[in-house]
């Protein structure tokens, strides 16, 4: 029988324990001493959330291509040289490509230049089409188009999977992120957090939390304590909050440093800044995620040129950031194992709407850069911009290429991770398109078939169906061959009737798809 002492004394330690674990997150649970050396690859997911306009920031610069690109966008066309113009992309050769970029993404030039950048023209969702952000950004991050039942993401089944990672690691998964991101749901093991100075327990009073320069000697406080209030860590409560409080401690005592004077300022800065020291801190990170959002450009998007352009100033953004981030990886030694992917859930139409922005499109392209790329390439299969050829996907880039397949190559060849199987459920569209170094290994639990890709027109854009045929008249059957009376329907068990949640859910899903449709309709 317990007496009220262990009662209360269980009772603080089930309290302290929900505290942390609410302050820091669900995905705070790892544990143990740092490894010894940094002998593995990493993959940095960069996530442009709204939309990015790929083909404004990868555009045709002479050609036919130009010609339909320029008729598209009169307002929003970057020019294709000049001051404002694009700065082209040549081959490792020398030859051209009859492609560009914005004149704002110097960083990303010089990375194509070095041969650190790979562009994937026509990249997505292949085998599911959808305008609605909500449904292609979760299809990415969860890493099963169509299919939104799943409850992990990608990357939390990759690091699941992941070979050579032990519980010894005390840092493999990394969101730098206020939230954990879809991407890493259901993982125990990845560790969100915004920054590392925000990383802390600050319940409770603040002299109270832990023991500073300033405290009253003798002074133990909460934070000091919560380790030995946890153990032995017989209930699961215990266990988690046991490793919640060596998630801080771990953190806490490494030497995050603050921005240095040569990197931009911007926030998503910042944030790749929190991946760069954390890669360099033998802490056996092997994936890490974080988000640059505001891509969603419906009306004032800019192009280039003196003044204010919104568009402009967030491929600047991009560019610096990840400029830098390479540079420090470089000057480092550990370029040479890093592979930063970017992507957007969809790009924008060809055409430009009345309000000078882009609405909602399908194809974009997808970056691959590092020192394991075989970069200053181009990759994938590009129809062009002729509107005959665009209009099966009503004007819209098409996706022919699966980001999937981009994904899985440098799991394979990068990571040495074959359970595609597990990291891509249903997927089996898999063959290396030679974008990355290394060698391949033979797909483990792959689908045996690649899908179908998701072209139809009236799946593209739902609010524009095709006009279905009109029925002929029908005739009037003669003696001969006079129709039979329909059988007599067989009676069935009454089905048994929906639970309510079932059905608000099935309301709300209605009205999301009519609020879409209403948008598509008043923004073609």
């Amino acid at each position: 029988m317990k007496t009220i002492e262990h009662s209360r004394r269980d009772f603080l330690k089930g309290c302290a324990a929900a505290t942390a674990i609410g302050a820091v997150g669900p995905g705070l649970f790892f544990s143990g001493a740092a490894q010894a050396a940094n002998n593995h690859d990493t993959v940095v997911s960069v996530f442009l959330r709204g939309g990015m306009d790929g083909l404004n920031l990868v555009l045709p610069v002479n050609g036919q291509d130009r010609i339909h690109y320029e008729q598209a966008r009169p307002d929003l066309a970057i020019a294709a040289s000049g001051a404002y113009g694009a700065l082209p992309l040549t081959l490792g050769n020398g030859s051209a490509t009859g492609f560009g970029l914005h004149p704002s993404a110097t960083g990303l030039r010089d990375l194509w230049n070095d041969g650190m950048l790979g562009i994937v023209q026509c990249c997505g969702l292949l085998t599911s089409v959808t305008r609605s952000h909500f449904d292609a950004q979760l299809s990415i991050d969860l890493g099963t188009p169509g299919r939104q039942g799943t409850g992990t993401g990608w990357l939390a089944r990759a690091l699941d999977t992941q070979p050579d990672v032990t519980a010894s690691m005390p840092l493999t998964g990394l969101a730098v992120n206020s939230r954990q991101p879809a991407n890493f749901n259901g993982s125990t093991t990845a560790l969100t957090m915004g920054s590392p100075a925000d990383f802390a327990l600050n319940a409770g009073a603040w002299s109270w939390q832990k023991a500073r320069d300033n405290s009253p000697d003798d002074l133990v406080g909460i934070n000091d304590v919560l380790e030995s209030m946890w153990t032995p860590g017989k209930t699961g409560l215990e266990r988690s909050g046991a490793r919640a409080e060596s998630a801080l401690r771990v953190i806490a005592q490494q030497p995050y440093e603050n921005l240095p004077a040569d990197w931009p300022t911007s926030t998503f800065a910042r944030q790749l800044w929190t991946v760069a020291q954390s890669i360099q801190m033998n802490l056996g990170l092997r994936y890490a995620t974080l988000d640059l959002g505001g891509w969603d450009t419906h009306d004032g998007q800019g192009t280039a040129g003196s003044g204010y352009h919104y568009y402009q100033n967030k491929i600047d953004e991009l560019s610096q950031a990840l400029s830098a981030f390479h540079a420090t990886l470089a000057a480092s030694g550990h370029l040479s194992r890093v592979t930063t992917v970017v992507q957007s859930e969809f790009g924008r139409r060809v055409r430009e709407n009345a309000n000078r922005g882009t609405d909602h499109g399908y194809g974009n392209p997808m970056l691959v850069m590092g020192g394991t790329v075989n970069g200053r390439k181009l990759y994938g299969n590009w129809l062009g911009l002729d509107p005959q050829v665009l209009s099966p996907y009503y004007g819209d880039v098409p996706v022919t290429t699966d980001h999937r397949r981009v994904l899985s190559e440098i799991l394979i060849r990068r990571m040495r991770n074959p359970n595609l199987g597990a990291v891509f459920p249903g997927y089996g569209g898999y063959t290396p398109m030679g974008i990355m170094k290394g060698s391949d290994l033979t797909p483990v639990g792959m689908a045996a078939s690649a899908a179908t890709p998701a072209v139809a027109a009236s799946a593209i854009a739902p609010s524009r169906r095709p006009v279905a045929p009109r029925p002929s008249t029908p005739t009037r059957p003669s003696t001969v061959d006079r129709p039979r009376p329909a059988p007599t329907p067989t009676p069935t068990a009454p089905q048994p009737r929906p639970d309510w949640t079932q059905q608000v859910q099935r309301e709300i899903r209605q009205l999301q798809r009519r609020v879409e449709r209403f948008f598509r309709d008043v923004m073609p």
